[in-house]
């Protein structure tokens, strides 16, 4: 299995890129959100790998995030999708997007990618809910919040009982920046309305 390679970048040939290691040229598929990220050609680049074999090819995919790569693992183990189709999620989503909308069982943010129909996102909220790691989540709701507010008061209102999915959205509505003490009132009056 490659698991990284660092190298020099050749070329950039949206989805594909080429980079060379020690005279070796890996073609590797990357996703939109990496491709963006990538340095201009001639620099070093890293990248987490994953490499796929098939009857009849070897395909090398790549990310520039740990988590992107754990995230298109968790992809492929779903029935019925392939890695094109989840390079396509993680070109439309982030991580933390990801994470979110499965959280809130968001089929609409799915819909949104091109080659995802309404089916296959209710597939993948299904499959994907309880499989993606505690840390994306927190991750997922720290923009809503500052940095360690969100993940403090993530963790309090699933402390109190609360599961994943209604915690995350109580936070969704909480104003940027907001104390830790008041998200968790914030939050726990949105709770008790709905």
């Amino acid at each position: 299995m490659i698991g990284r390679l660092t190298g020099i970048l050749l070329e950039k040939n949206p989805p594909q890129i080429t980079v060379d290691v020690h005279g070796i040229g890996y073609e590797i598929d990357v996703p939109m959100s990496t491709f963006y990220n990538l340095p201009a050609a001639g620099e070093k680049v890293s990248l987490h790998t994953h490499l796929l074999v098939r009857e009849d090819a070897h395909c090398l995919y790549g990310f520039l995030a740990e988590a992107e790569r754990a995230a298109f693992r968790q992809l492929l183990k779903i029935s019925g999708v392939g890695a094109r189709t989840a390079l396509a999620v993680l070109s439309g989503l982030s991580v933390a997007e990801l994470a979110q909308a499965v959280a809130l069982q968001e089929t609409g943010r799915f819909v949104k990618i091109p080659g995802i129909g309404k089916k296959t996102a209710e597939r993948l909220l299904l499959e994907l809910k309880d499989k993606l790691p505690k840390s994306t989540l927190v991750s997922a709701v720290a923009s809503a919040a500052a940095p360690d507010a969100g993940s403090d008061i993530l963790n309090a209102l699933l402390a109190l009982g609360y599961n994943e999915r209604e915690a995350l959205g109580a936070m969704k509505n909480l104003p940027a920046g907001v104390a830790v003490s008041d998200g968790i009132r914030q939050a726990l009056k949105s709770l008790s309305k709905s």
